[in-house]
């Protein structure tokens, strides 16, 4: 006979267990009996009245997992997630993973040789961590209770760990009690671990092993598990709690003593306020009274979005909400309700709508290769100024996007105009009057009435001119005179029309060259080229063309309503090889194609275009190789596996970022300057 799962000082666990009663009902166990009413149940759909041998919480669960679909005859979980899935979970659960961490050590090493495992799973079943006897978890595999499988009652049937989320209540399941025929070899007690802030659950602890572990005083273990898990949960919420309060007080210099002032943790909810709140609370909102634990902002796993004001009631938008951060990631945040409003003419920072604009504009940038980022850095660098920018770069490297982020960087309101404009788009007749605008009559073609050229649109923002080289050579001298005077003439007008325009053009022209050649004006080249920005072609920027295809892939699979395709090793590493004549453009039009055209859902070097194939050494060896992971490593072999494990857990999270360090460093709970340093690292050794 095992022992035990773990004893507890002053708790008798002695016995056999040999029909130990049922903590919950008194009902004896009997195998046997049970073992009848699960196949009457099956064929019949009910249980017979004379089956006294099954308890009520087994026989409602066995019902569930028939309405569910569940297969009464598998071998345990059919729903694994994905390694890339299951680190992504594990990281939205960290905080019961860190709070779980000393119980959960302490309970495996008490459980020894003990012929049982622990498992710690989320709120919805799915196992995020093991422990325990290494006979046992090497025999869970057998029935996939494991790192990232599901065990929702609606997936694997009755069990100690889906039935408990279902009931919400400390369950176990012997035996013969189980729905799945696969697992009725094994015994399992799962207990809810419950959030210390709402008391929802967010994680199971369950003990499972062979039917011998059985003991009724188990329940009793797991729950008091649970128990220590929620303290060390309440003690890590205060912690950060008084973290968050000490964060605020560097904000407070900015309030009066008559604001309402409301701090929040980074899952929205109310964890303090000032008595001086809830009289402008109720002031402004028709809601109930504003109290601890109340959820203000819309936050579902604890990231903190970058319009913090635009997560708030709508009564509430207009009020100011600071980030609070703790070791450098935003970890909550400060609302003010003020005794009055203020005048917001001596403000200098940006609006909440501009730093929502920038946080997108840095996020349509996709890519972390550091040639990529030093010209993000300069385009935003370059932003604060007022002079005019040149972007250099080949067709479809996004020159547009950068000419955004500037825009985006430079708003101090949120409502400076952005107007984008190709020289090459029409025909020099017309590209004059398209820019500066023209008179009534001007010229043939011209409206009666005039109409205002893109400057004018411009006005107070920025204009962007896209293939600036393909300007005719006989208006670059208006283009110029626009530029020194600040003011523009319509076209068959002598009156100036005074603007505040900041320009910034783009070129995949050399536009010294074509100055050489005579095909542009010099003083205009040097007017436009005083802030100048290399964009890297897409061959460049090593790394990127994986996080790109993951983005694009994405994209386009959820546009399209479909799944996300896979991409077999040859036709990865062919796209890694692939020098991109087209650039970003090339490779999302090629994705698009691919999300649509593809049957299996699986890209493999058949489906890739003609050109793409052909434009590829096939012979060449791919620029990542894949390594192989055998059971047992050299310690060097070990450290590179680990190397390579966060090298891809880095690039997946600056993927799903789309590009936004910040926001990845935010997500793997680390701050920017440690990504940049492990970005760094990671490119010096390839």
């Amino acid at each position: 006979m095992a022992k035990p799962p773990f004893a507890l000082e002053g708790l008798d666990v002695s016995g056999d267990g040999t029909g130990a009663p049922d903590v919950d009902e008194g009902r004896p166990y009997d195998e046997r009996q049970t073992g009848n009413a699960w196949e009457s149940f099956l064929t019949s759909g009910e249980v017979r009245s004379g089956d006294t041998f099954v308890r009520g919480v087994i026989e409602k669960s066995w019902q569930r997992s028939v309405q569910s679909g569940v297969d009464a005859h598998c071998r345990g979980s059919n729903l694994i997630v994905s390694p890339d899935d299951l680190y992504e979970l594990r990281l939205k659960n960290e905080d019961l993973l860190g709070a779980s961490a000393e119980t959960f050590r302490r309970v495996a090493d008490v459980l020894g040789d003990a012929a049982t495992m622990v498992v710690i799973t989320d709120k919805n079943g799915v196992v995020l961590d093991v422990g325990g006897d290494r006979r046992t978890i090497d025999s869970g595999h057998d029935i996939h209770l494991e790192l990232g499988a599901g065990w929702g009652e609606a997936v694997t049937g009755t069990n100690g760990i889906g039935t408990a989320l279902v009931t919400g209540k400390p369950v176990h399941v012997h035996a013969a009690e189980h729905f799945s025929e696969g697992i009725k070899a094994w015994t399992c007690v799962g207990s809810p671990i419950r959030s210390p802030v709402d008391g929802s659950i967010i994680g199971i602890i369950d003990f499972s092993g062979p039917q011998a572990i059985f003991h009724r005083h188990n329940v009793a273990l797991a729950v008091i598990a649970a128990s220590h898990i929620e303290l060390a949960l309440a003690e890590k919420i205060r912690i950060e709690r008084v973290r968050l309060l000490e964060a605020s007080v560097a904000r407070l210099p900015g309030t009066g003593s008559a604001d309402g002032v409301v701090i929040l943790d980074r899952f929205g909810r109310v964890i303090h306020h000032n008595d001086m709140a809830s009289i402008r609370w109720s002031a402004m909102t028709q809601s109930s009274d504003l109290r601890v634990g109340a959820k203000l902002l819309s936050i579902g796993d604890g990231t903190i979005p970058a319009d913090l004001a635009g997560e708030l009631p709508e009564a509430l938008r207009d009020q100011r909400i600071e980030p609070l951060r703790i070791d450098g990631v935003t970890r909550g945040a400060m609302l003010v309700l003020p005794a009055r409003s203020r005048p917001t003419t001596a403000r200098t920072a940006a609006s909440p709508s501009s730093l929502v604009a920038t946080m997108e504009a840095r996020t349509a940038i996709v890519g972390c290769s550091e040639v990529l980022l030093q010209a993000v850095e300069r385009a935003e660098r370059a932003a604060f100024g007022k002079t005019a920018i040149l972007l250099e770069g080949e067709t479809g490297v996004g020159k547009e996007l950068f000419a955004r982020l500037i825009h985006a960087v430079s708003q101090k309101s949120g409502k400076e105009p952005f107007v984008a404009f190709n020289c090459g788009a029409v025909s020099k007749e017309l590209l004059g009057g398209e820019l500066f605008g023209h008179a009534p009559g001007a010229f043939t073609g011209a409206t009666r009435e005039g109409r205002a050229g893109r400057f004018e649109f411009a006005n107070g923002g920025i204009l962007s001119l896209d293939e600036i080289g393909e300007m005719p050579l006989e208006l670059q001298p208006y283009l110029l005179r626009v530029l020194e005077e600040r003011a523009v003439y319509r076209l068959g007008e002598s009156k100036p029309r005074p603007i505040d325009v900041r320009l910034v053009a783009s070129t995949n022209r050399n536009l010294k060259q074509e100055v050489t050649e005579g095909r542009f004006r010099p003083d205009l080249y040097f007017r436009i080229g005083v802030v100048r920005i290399a964009i890297p072609p897409l061959r460049e920027r090593a790394g990127d063309v994986d996080i790109l295809i993951e983005h694009f892939n994405h994209q386009f699979s959820a546009a399209y309503n479909r799944e996300p395709l896979q991409f077999d090793g040859e036709s990865l590493g062919l796209l890694r090889r692939y020098e991109w004549p087209g650039n970003v453009r090339e490779l999302r039009n090629l994705i698009e194609n691919l999300v649509l055209m593809s049957i299996s859902g699986i890209v493999t070097l058949k489906d890739l275009p003609e050109d793409v194939l052909e434009a590829t050494d096939l012979a060449a060896p791919p620029r990542v190789v894949e390594q192989s992971h055998p059971r047992k490593s050299a310690p060097d072999d070990e450290v590179s596996r680990f190397d390579e494990m966060e090298r891809r857990a880095i690039e997946r999270a600056i993927a799903i970022a789309g590009g936004n360090i910040a926001a990845a460093a935010d997500k793997l709970g680390i701050s920017r300057s440690t990504l940049y340093r492990k970005l760094h690292q990671y490119r010096s050794r390839t």
